[in-house]
């Protein structure tokens, strides 16, 4: 059927008003298109290999209310869920340094985030849990307001000691306080505690109180007391009852086994026991796969120097290595106890 003139004018007219129709729908949507690309962020993905914005990084953490604090017993609580930051992305962001001072160099730990908290005027300050097969540990980094890294710390590394309870926290003012509690075999309980602010411009921690754990003396069980001593260094070296290295005989030839137990001020100590090989007729090294912390051990005939060569800050606190000389004890025969028993 053909159309006429004015049938054609009619159809025309009526595309022409369906196209308006069509176009002015289409324009009142672009702007709502374009709303929801704006809104949509890329989401940013942790635990890939992938860089991360520095500024998204420190976004992906969640808000935490002050007084903020980190327990002993939460950080070595298994983690139940599945946030995880790849070794990767934390290290394009943050110094290697700061991991590798707790795990060693060789040491690549589980990281997860705990939360962030902003300081108006400072900056950022990030929590994180970091794992690694043989220990654990809580750290605080720092970021100033342009989201450069300033510095970081670990806040909590739970000991082997169930005497011992730690506790991590930051105020309302910032101030990190990290505490000790320890209960005595006496049945009194001893209290230590250091407190910290940043220093920005130096790019640390400056310690601005310390309240020394309080020196009762407590007995330290020797694990390795009943092995056998017949090697010429075989034999503890004492400061005190609190500070001393035992030396026993290996059962392996050119290596010995060692017990370290120290307690210092400003809340520090430190245990470990493992064995060593002879490097020489007087040192032996202590090396051992997994672990990062290296010691060496030096001998004379009346005492013996001890030297952190590298990371073993997971068998100590935070402030302190193990190092110093330490005098040989004389032992007591058998006979000697008999006859001051019998003296008695």
């Amino acid at each position: 059927m053909k159309l006429t003139g004015k049938k054609k004018r009619v159809n025309w007219v009526l595309i022409g008003t369906n196209t308006m129709k069509g176009l002015s729908r289409l324009l009142v949507l672009i702007p709502v298109f374009s709303l929801l690309a704006c809104n949509s962020k890329k989401k940013v993905i942790l635990s890939g290999d992938e860089p991360i914005d520095i500024k998204d990084f420190i976004e992906s953490f969640q808000s935490l209310d002050l007084p903020y604090q980190v327990a002993d017993t939460s950080v070595s609580k298994k983690r139940t869920d599945t946030a995880l930051i790849s070794y990767k992305v934390f290290t394009h962001l943050v110094p290697d340094t700061v991991l590798s001072k707790v795990f060693g160099k060789d040491e690549k730990p589980k990281i997860y985030p705990m939360g962030r908290v902003a300081a108006p005027e400072q900056g950022t300050y990030l929590f994180v849990k970091t794992i690694s097969t043989d220990r654990k540990a809580a750290m605080i980094l720092c970021f100033d307001k342009k989201n450069n890294f300033i510095t970081a710390m670990p806040v909590m590394q739970p000991d082997a000691n169930p005497a011992t309870q730690q506790l991590f926290v930051i105020d309302k003012r910032y101030t990190l306080s990290k505490s000790i509690t320890r209960k005595n075999s006496d049945g009194t309980i001893s209290d230590g505690k250091n407190v910290y602010v940043l220093n920005e411009p130096a790019k640390s921690f400056l310690l601005i109180m310390t309240d020394a754990l309080d020196e009762k003396t407590i007995e330290v069980i020797n694990p390795i007391d009943s092995l056998s001593r017949k090697n010429k260094f075989s034999a503890d070296y004492q400061k005190d009852k609190l500070n001393f290295i035992s030396i026993r005989d290996s059962k392996k030839t050119g290596r010995l086994v060692f017990f370290v137990h120290f307690e210092k001020k400003n809340n520090c100590s430190g245990e470990m026991k493992g064995e060593a090989n002879f490097t020489s007729a007087t040192s032996a090294m202590y090396r051992s796969s997994g672990d990062p912390c290296t010691l060496q051990f030096s001998f004379t005939s009346s005492s013996v120097s001890m030297k952190e060569i590298q990371g073993c800050g997971s068998h100590r606190g935070v402030d302190c290595i193990f190092e110093g000389t330490y005098p040989k004890k004389k032992q007591v025969k058998k006979n000697e106890q008999k006859t001051k028993k019998t003296s008695k």
